[in-house]
């Protein structure tokens, strides 16, 4: 066996061992089957909200513990092949087992990587806020870009998304959008790209096709479920209703059903115009405001560790997070992690998985991290 495949079937079995030991299989093991015996109880269902947990949990120990196994036997099976196809001269066989073995670290490389999304709403769907900044169009066309690339994201993801709410530009763009990110360890994978992203480019608006500067914002937010409390006082909101606003044509309201919340003591305004009745976009919106509350909270908690700890990067509104050059060159950079892709295009069809998982990497280790360092 070749001695780079050597050293893949090495760093594999060394993910391997890893992954076994951040979950602990034999207690794992044991919760799963406890969670199995609950599940065939017939009386399970009489609480709904139980059931669930209880469903949500053993999902999601049946898909680590699995794919574990799955991996193993994988990687046992390659390095067979590749044996038998040195004894057997079949470059073929060889070429099959070693592509493999390639395919299985990168797998064995994201699920490290998820490791790492073990905070208390990780788990959860997701909402992500764009807002353009100053500059009119400009700024405002990049925040269209910027909403397209995370839903782009979530696609690629096979996760659903949705739009919230939307305030379409004067002339191109958007002022501002909600999307709702839905899909196991959404919060926890996107949670890092909330902060200012730059755009540098050719302006498609500029007749004199000048280099323009353009700024927008990104908030991310977890989608609060049932394991989390957030208690609101209404007396503390304002509710306002209007219409929701669109490109025109069928999907446009004719009555005021859109809903917006603003939270008095803290001065958050939440918008839901997604559904034609009030009444849903009223319930959708209280759990908007429920979900920036306990975002919030977390912002406080997550402050006073970057004050314990001064290599780790602050991650809050007004901090730069990305900047995207079209032109004069085509480079976009994390100015956190340092991670750079020289493929603009890619990224903003939402590759962006380097960023996301060097981000998150930082958070846990401090300091700069490459993603190929994450073991």
């Amino acid at each position: 066996m070749r001695a780079e495949i050597e050293a893949l079937v090495e760093a594999a079995r060394q993910s391997l061992d890893l992954l076994r030991r951040h979950l602990d299989v034999p207690t794992a093991t044991k919760r799963l089957a406890e969670l199995n015996e609950k599940a065939e109880d017939p009386n399970l269902w009489n609480d709904p909200d139980a059931a669930q947990k209880i469903m949500r949990e053993r999902t999601e120990l049946d898909d680590r513990l699995g794919s574990i196994k799955r991996v193993s036997t994988e990687l046992d099976d390659a390095i067979t092949l590749i044996e038998m196809g040195e004894d057997e001269n079949d470059q073929e066989v060889i070429t099959e087992g070693e592509e493999t073995i390639r395919r299985l670290k990168i797998e064995l490389a994201q699920r490290q990587v998820e490791t790492l999304l073990s905070g208390e709403a990780d788990q959860n769907d997701c909402f992500v806020e764009v807002h353009s900044g100053a500059g009119g169009t400009e700024s405002q066309d990049w925040a269209s870009m910027l909403m397209r690339m995370y839903s782009r994201w979530g696609e690629r993801r096979r996760y659903k998304v949705e739009i919230m709410d939307i305030a379409d530009g004067e002339e191109a763009g958007i002022k501002g959008a909600t999307l709702q990110i839905r899909g196991h360890n959404a919060y926890g994978w996107l949670k890092t790209e909330t902060g200012v992203h730059r755009l540098v480019r050719i302006s498609p608006f500029d007749s004199n096709a000048r280099r323009h500067t353009s700024f927008a914002s990104v908030n991310v937010y977890p989608v609060i479920d049932d394991r989390i409390q957030i208690d609101v006082n209404e007396s503390d909101c304002r509710i306002d209703t209007f219409r929701a606003s669109g490109a025109g044509g069928q999907h446009v309201n004719t009555t005021d059903s859109a809903v917006r919340i603003t939270h008095l003591p803290t001065g958050i305004v939440v918008a839901c115009q997604q559904e034609r009745s009030q009444h849903k976009n009223r319930a959708k919106a209280w759990d908007m405001l429920r979900a920036r509350l306990y975002e919030a909270e977390l912002k406080k908690r997550e402050e006073k560790a970057n004050a314990a700890n001064a290599n780790k990067s602050e991650i809050g509104w007004g901090h730069q997070l990305r900047s995207y050059v079209l032109q004069p060159y085509q480079l976009v950079k994390d100015l956190r992690t340092g991670i750079q892709s020289t493929s603009p295009s890619d990224v903003l069809d939402g590759d962006i998985n380097d960023f996301i998982e060097a981000a998150l990497a930082q958070r846990v280790y401090g300091g700069q991290v490459e993603v190929e360092d994450i073991d």
